[in-house]
């Protein structure tokens, strides 16, 4: 069995999560070898089988042993797309990365044209699903106002963050974090470095195999990503104007509350009102508890673990060798079979 740091690092890493594709995992392998044989270039193949309950990772494993550009890493339970977009982000040895969907939906055969714009000077290529093949309420219309939501909050107007189909410089990728659903927002989540992003039309399939993994319960976790997205590209450097903006309503009302009643005992002229007082008080002691929070990650920020040499190796590029392997970061625990 051949080690991965011994053999020469690839052009193109193409990444594909997988769970429960079974019958798609030996099709999507044939047409991604057929697409990047035409290419020409140097590549290998990133299976990562996220818990699947079938025969997906067995599948992989023989697909790994028989071609030495397949490698195979397995979940031992299910964690989700962006965590398996990670691990397999975090194995990739390609100085280009490409992930997509293992359910056939994307076509293989579009990686070229990713490719060309990456060749074009773009550091991340995004695939827009122009005619999405997919059901009109549950899936099309949640994804149009997501996508118009996420512009106008990030500032990054992607046209369908849901798309997989994307291609990363991988000096790049690898730097930024990805947890819960955060491979939507990766454009939005480079944005500190001031990536040149494509956008570019891409097919996109009727599922052939299986059932969808998505459906409406996931809108709840792309809006409470968006806040944190929203938080960490505007505030993540002074996080104490964050808190402070927020706090300000709260000492606005806790202000007019407190006076009115002050005003009351003064002049006695009415009966005092507790539950009034009562929420001023609340809504001062909040407001205080919001900049105590905002001080406390003012001070985690300029000492703890978030260091700004993390943010200048997303913002510079020092010219010199590249290294082979990047640095790695800790993930969800996974075990890696290579042929």
């Amino acid at each position: 069995m051949s080690n991965p740091a011994e053999m020469p690092r690839p052009r193109l890493s193409v990444i594909v999560p997988l769970y429960n594709e079974q019958e798609s995992i030996r099709p999507l392998y044939a047409a991604i070898v057929q697409a990047l044989g035409d290419i020409g270039c140097s590549f290998e193949m990133v299976f990562v089988d996220d818990g699947s309950r079938d025969d997906t990772a067995e599948i992989a494993r023989q697909i790994a042993r028989f071609d030495s550009r397949v490698r195979l890493v397995k979940f031992r339970r299910n964690y989700g797309q962006t965590p398996a977009m990670a691990a397999g982000i975090e194995h990739a040895r390609g100085e280009i990365l490409v992930t997509m969907d293992g359910d056939l939906q994307n076509d293989p055969a579009d990686i070229k044209l990713l490719l060309e714009q990456i060749e074009a000077g773009y550091d991340i290529v995004v695939g827009w699903r122009h005619n999405r093949q997919d059901k009109l309420v549950t899936r099309k219309i949640p994804s149009r106002i997501a996508n118009v939501l996420i512009g106008k909050v990030t500032g990054v107007p992607i046209r369908d963050n849901g798309c997989s189909l994307k291609a990363f410089r991988a000096d790049l990728i690898k730097s930024i974090p990805l947890y819960s659903e955060m491979h939507r927002f990766i454009p939005a989540m480079a944005s500190i470095a001031g990536p040149r992003v494509a956008q570019i039309r891409v097919r996109h399939h009727a599922r052939r195999y299986g059932q969808s993994k998505y459906g409406l319960s996931r809108i709840y976790k792309v809006l409470l990503d968006l806040m944190v997205i929203k938080t960490v590209t505007t505030f993540a450097s002074r996080p104490l104007r964050w808190f402070a903006l927020l706090s300000v309503p709260l000492f606005l009302s806790a202000f007019l509350m407190l006076a009115h009643t002050f005003v009351t005992l003064v002049t006695d002229r009415a009966q005092l009102s507790l539950p009034l007082a009562g929420t001023g008080v609340i809504f001062l002691a909040s407001a205080t508890i919001l900049l105590c929070s905002g001080a406390l990650a003012e001070l985690i920020y300029s000492r703890g673990d978030i260091r700004d040499n993390e943010f200048f190796r997303l913002t510079q590029t020092i010219q010199r060798k590249r290294p082979d392997i990047a640095q790695t970061r800790p993930t969800q625990p996974a075990t890696t079979t290579t042929s």
